[in-house]
């Protein structure tokens, strides 16, 4: 709390009492209070007042009071209360006076009007005939009595000619052909892959998927040199895919070295087996060209140890649903091989070709001193002996082999199961090595080798010498092929650059087509037929290229008597 002011001196108080006196009688003037009735004794302010102590709060009491009843001046140290002073306010009046009315207008908004009208008009008419008048025809009058006549008097004539027509064998052979008949040999498409064709690899085999719709090459080398290090493809075009882009096939699989030979699984329309140069044999998906290996050999005591020439499928041991891959290779050794876990193929069997173990029905060549080995380079199974099948060799004789041999081979070479001896009956050679054989699939004892002297042999299975031979070119043949619905007719390919057809009900000395396969005469090395579209023939080249050729109807539609021809072919003796 302040000090109380003391008598002996003024206070803070008296002295503002005493300018409120001076001040009294000057003329009322606003000084920015507000409006209303003002006392100006009562200017003090509330805590001043407390502040002053009692003393002078007495003061003013008193001097308040005095005032009422005597107007004489008052002491130094008294209070006067005055009249009323009426104060008006003047700072309302000057703030109307400056007042200004003011306003905010943002910039005038842009309006704009469009219209989108779309016209579309489509008139359709239907207009039908007008129906003619539909009357039932007129059920006819007969008379029963004399049909019922006419009936028993021809019925033993026309009962004579039916039974007839029914022992007839005038249309034996015949089939009905509701396709449109086809008079040349056209090319369809011609199927390559550029990074394998920039390289200078070879197609070294074809092959028809189970459903007949997609062809798959191998890309190999098959002439001198050594390319087992040679990074290789397999490349699948499917020909019923719309868009077909020849020059990029449907699927494409690399391979650590060059691929020989392939052959699509009888059943996995996407299974895959190929052969390759350093010894090993491999499945693959071409489903998943992402991932497509599926099994392989691997490079064991088993594998071979020279380049796969062929591959075949065949049915499992127990005959079931799995099969298994037989490869021949030139070590002389018939393999073959079951799918087990982890990917890998085993070995299931196997077969070993010695020199000394070879029938001795022809008078063949001795081989060099010290090799007991004899190379194989092909084969094909009969189509009636699941058992049966005929070799190529690198000596140019063909072996007819079984798979039911059970004679032990005379070989060092190492495996994890006894190797057999597989050869029954060799055949009269060629004049260089067999690159391909063909079993008939219209006869059980006939069939076809190609070999490096330009010829093709036609053989009995029950003789050695060839019945017939027919020389296709002056450089070598690497195929041949029975059609799969002519009887008569097989194809060649020729390192001249040409595709054969051969028709032996025409001719039996000269091709009846000959196709022109490569413009620069580069060996064709392989050809198949499709057996499920059996107008189609794919044949493989040395440019990187297949030709998928459709032929002509003369080459796919059965002849009259042509089994017969046929039987009458394979009875006859070779002079």
């Amino acid at each position: 709390m302040a000090p109380i002011a003391s008598p002996s001196q003024p206070s803070a108080l008296d002295e503002r009492g005493r300018r409120l006196r001076r001040s009294a009688p000057a003329p009322e003037r606003g000084w920015g209070g507000g409006g209303g009735a003002v006392s100006t004794a009562t200017r003090a302010q509330p805590g001043q007042l407390c502040r002053a102590g009692s003393a002078g709060a007495e003061a003013l009491a008193s001097g308040g009071a005095a005032s009422t009843e005597r107007p004489e001046r008052p002491g130094p140290l008294q209070d006067e209360t005055l009249g009323v002073a009426s104060v008006p306010s003047q700072w309302r009046g000057v703030q109307g006076i400056r007042g200004e009315t003011k306003s905010c207008q943002t910039a005038s908004i842009a309006t704009a009007e469009a219209s989108a009208q779309t016209r579309k008009h489509a008139d359709a008419e239907v207009q039908t005939v007008a129906p003619e008048p539909f009357s039932l025809p007129s059920v006819p009058q007969y008379d029963g009595p004399r049909l019922a006549a006419f009936l028993r008097r021809v019925e033993a004539m026309v009962t004579r000619e039916l039974n007839k027509n029914w022992q007839s064998h005038a249309f034996d052979g015949f089939e009905v052909n509701w396709s449109e008949q086809q008079q040349t040999v056209t090319c369809l498409h011609t199927l390559g892959y550029p990074p394998a064709q920039g390289q200078g690899l070879h197609v070294t085999g074809v092959s028809w998927s189970t459903t007949g719709s997609v062809v798959a090459c191998a890309y190999g080398r098959l002439d001198d040199g050594d390319w087992s290090t040679l990074k290789s493809f397999v490349c699948a075009w499917n020909l019923d895919r719309r868009g077909l882009n020849p020059q990029q096939p449907s699927a494409v699989v690399e391979a650590p070295s060059a691929v020989m030979c392939l052959a699509f699984h009888p059943t996995q329309p996407s299974h895959v087996a190929g052969g390759l140069y350093n010894g090993e044999v491999l499945v693959w998906d071409m489903s998943h060209p992402e991932d497509p290996l599926l099994w392989r050999t691997g490079l064991t005591d088993d594998t071979h140890t020279d380049p796969v020439y062929q591959v075949v499928w065949l049915p499992g041991p127990q005959h079931g649903h799995r099969f298994q891959v037989l490869s021949v290779a030139a070590d002389g050794k018939v393999l073959l091989w079951l799918a087990v876990g982890a990917g890998r193929l085993q070995l299931s069997a196997g077969f070993a070709l010695a020199v000394q173990q070879l029938p001795r029905s022809t008078k063949l060549k001795k081989p060099p001193r010290g090799e007991t080995e004899v190379g194989a380079t092909a084969v094909a199974f009969s189509s009636f002996d699941p058992s049966l099948f005929v070799l190529g060799t690198e000596g140019g004789f063909p072996l007819k082999c079984s798979l039911a041999a059970e004679e032990p081979a005379l070989t060092r070479m190492p495996s994890s199961v006894p190797l057999r001896a597989p050869a029954q009956f060799t055949f009269s050679p060629h004049g260089g090595p067999v690159y391909s054989v063909s079993c008939s699939p219209f006869h059980r004892n006939l069939f076809l080798s190609a070999g490096t002297d330009g010829h093709v042999h036609l053989y009995s299975m029950l003789q050695a010498q060839p019945l017939t031979s027919l020389q296709l070119s002056h450089k070598y043949l690497f195929a041949v092929r029975w059609s799969p619905v002519r009887p008569l007719v097989f194809a060649a390919a020729s390192g001249e650059g040409d595709v054969q057809l051969f028709d032996l009900q025409k001719s039996s000395q000269k091709p009846t087509v000959s196709i022109k396969q490569t413009q620069d005469e580069s060996p064709v090395y392989c050809l198949e037929f499709n057996h499920q579209q059996t107008q189609l023939l794919a044949a493989g080249d040395a440019k990187g290229t297949v030709k998928v050729w459709q032929l002509s109807s003369e080459f796919t539609e059965q002849g009259p008597w042509e089994t017969e021809d046929l039987d009458q072919l394979a009875a006859e003796v070779a002079t």
